[in-house]
């Protein structure tokens, strides 16, 4: 008979968890993130404004570790899982 251990739901968080940093790893790659800005004077009941909106994509850098970062809790998440006594 399998007895199920305490920390085995625990892992299965920790793999979905890693899966779920891999994917915003790799969504952060090819999705850029929007930025709308406001300039403008207020004088009175009178308002000039300049609204500008531009998209910037996330350092390269910063998606390569959250890749490389879910890929590990993902392997620790299957290893500790699928170790039993």
């Amino acid at each position: 008979m399998f007895v199920q251990s305490e920390t085995e739901p625990f892992m299965k968080i920790l793999l979905f968890a890693g899966l779920l940093v891999v994917l915003l790893g790799i969504a952060s790659l090819i999705v850029p993130i929007p930025q709308t800005e406001t300039h403008g004077i207020k004088a009175g009941d009178v308002n000039i404004g300049v609204q500008t909106s531009h998209s910037e994509r996330v350092s390269p850098i910063v998606s390569v570790v959250l890749i490389a970062g879910g890929i590990a809790l993902a392997i620790a998440g299957a290893r500790s899982g699928t170790s039993r006594s």
